[in-house]
């Protein structure tokens, strides 16, 4: 009679990280830069996201529920950047409010909030804190009861720690991620410079892409296809779109854009969509269409910052 395989096989985890993306970017870009404020650099988040994604495949075997991206955003309006990583797979995007002096509220809260059901619910094996604070420690403990397993994640230090010690005690297992794991995602950002006479306008910039006059083409003998709208009215919604956003989204946000004049394209769509509403029908049969769109919103933006751009009249 044969002997039974007794031994034990392993398990793969199901697994979901939790980036508290405060104090993510503030660590990094302290030890990459010297920097005490968000303003001062940029993220490839996309980039970073992936990375951070990889790095976890490579010490979780199993399968990733999805990753939560702990921000937050004056009145809980997305940033131009937040609305970029809300479209990223397996990516959901929490956001708490950021008050007048530049602290964020609620978001520990939400981050405890889902440690705690993700446990409860048993939808997750293991978890990835990407975290410091030590107000994290009871949904740790909590999310341990229910049999998860808790790797914090944190960022090198110039010097010292900047991770609560408590914090460190009760997760599971803890990683250092090292500056140069972290630095092909930050870099200074760049100042903004007033454009001088000869600075292109973004209607220069695309003028190579398509004709400046749209010509009929014959679809049946005696019948011409109906000419899209015409470039003033195009531009004018361009600057009406641009002023709504300003108002609704916040100078920051639109801030964001600049130098110009290429949109990122979750952003391109949303001008899009903002002036086909506006104008009660479709401009993507109409390709120099979206050339004068982009163009009269670039004009009201660079005249919100004071950038002596305008549209152009070729």
């Amino acid at each position: 009679m044969a002997i039974p395989d007794l031994t034990p096989h392993p398990v793969a985890a199901k697994y979901a990280i939790l980036v508290d993306v405060g104090y993510l970017y503030a660590a990094a870009g302290e030890v990459l830069l010297g920097a005490k404020e968000r303003k001062e650099y940029r993220v490839a988040a996309d980039e970073l996201i992936q990375a951070l994604k990889k790095h976890a495949m490579e010490r979780i075997p199993g399968e990733l529920l999805r990753i939560y991206w702990y921000d937050a955003a004056r009145d809980r309006v997305p940033t131009v950047d937040q609305r970029v990583i809300a479209q990223l797979p397996w990516v959901k995007v929490r956001l708490g409010n950021l008050n007048a002096r530049g602290q964020q509220k609620g978001v520990d809260a939400q981050i405890r909030s889902d440690l705690e059901a993700l446990a409860r619910h048993h939808a997750v094996s293991d978890t990835v804190l990407i975290a410091g604070d030590e107000d994290m420690v009871p949904a740790v403990e909590a999310a341990q009861t229910f049999g998860v397993r808790i790797h914090l994640w944190g960022v090198e230090p110039p010097y010292g720690t900047n991770q609560a010690e408590r914090l460190v005690w009760e997760s599971d297992t803890v990683e250092e991620l090292e500056a140069d794991f972290l630095r092909p995602y930050f870099s200074r950002a760049a100042q903004v410079v007033p454009a001088v006479p000869a600075t292109p306008s973004p209607a220069q910039v695309f003028a190579g892409r398509t004709p400046a006059t749209p010509k009929p083409t014959l679809k049946h003998p005696g019948q011409v296809t109906k000419l899209g709208p015409s470039r003033p009215r195009v531009e004018e919604v361009g600057e009406h779109v641009a002023q709504k956003w300003i108002l609704t989204r916040g100078r920051d946000n639109i801030r964001d854009l600049l130098p110009g004049p290429l949109l990122p394209t979750v952003i391109d769509t949303e001008l899009l969509i903002e002036a086909e509403k506006e104008l009660g029908h479709s401009l993507r049969p109409y390709p120099e269409a979206r050339v004068w769109l982009r163009d009269g919103f670039w004009a009201r933006v660079y005249r919100e910052f004071d950038l002596g751009v305008g549209i152009s009249t070729k």
